[in-house]
């Protein structure tokens, strides 16, 4: 009779990610890591296989919670860069006392973790892009639907607002500052659009 896993494991990995955004990767311990998801060494290696492999999970459940965050703001503001920017005051100012760190997840791996865990570092910069291409699809929308320039060039856009929101979030970090970041929130989106 097969093992029959014991654990929902969408639910582990989202608990991990929790754990590792908060105190980063070097930064949670193994012991750390068994306390957060309710699972001993060998099992977590036994269907990980190891940290990095656990990590790597998490990040991109990460990044699909925040993909989910910004389809729902644009669902519901019914308006490709309104939708954008309720995504940026959700993520930068709302979530900030109910997230493990104000700092983006990928953007902390990153900073943190060196060449020797190059397959991290490669997922967290691929991630980072495909966030980057999405803001350019929805600014490609946005375009059609007269929000901005019709010469507007998306592509630098979406650079410059993936520039912005780690930024941006960085600073809440530092200055605690809501009132500040929202100003600066209007600011990047008032400048951009052509309303």
């Amino acid at each position: 009779m097969a093992n029959v896993a014991k654990y929902n494991r969408e639910d582990v990995i989202r608990k991990a990610m929790l754990l590792f955004w908060e105190k980063g990767f070097n930064g949670a311990s193994t012991r750390d890591l068994q306390q957060a998801i309710d699972m001993r060494p060998g099992s977590i290696y036994a269907a990980f296989g190891s940290k990095e492999k656990i990590y790597s999970e998490a990040l991109e459940c990460y990044s699909k919670e925040m993909s989910n965050i910004l389809n729902k703001h644009i669902a519901e503001q019914g308006s490709p860069l309104t939708g954008l920017e309720a995504f940026f005051r959700n993520v930068v100012i709302d979530r900030r006392d109910s997230n493990p760190s104000e700092v983006c997840m990928l953007v902390k791996t990153l900073s943190e973790v060196n060449e020797q865990h190059p397959d991290l570092l490669e997922l967290a910069r691929d991630l980072l892009k495909r966030a980057e291409n999405r803001f350019a699809e929805i600014l490609q929308q946005a375009r059609a639907q007269g929000e901005i320039l019709p010469a507007s060039d998306t592509g630098i856009l979406a650079k410059h607002l993936q520039v912005q929101m780690i930024g941006l979030r960085i600073y809440m970090k530092t200055s605690g500052n809501s009132q500040a970041v929202s100003e600066l929130i209007s600011s990047v989106f008032r400048a951009i659009s052509i309303k």
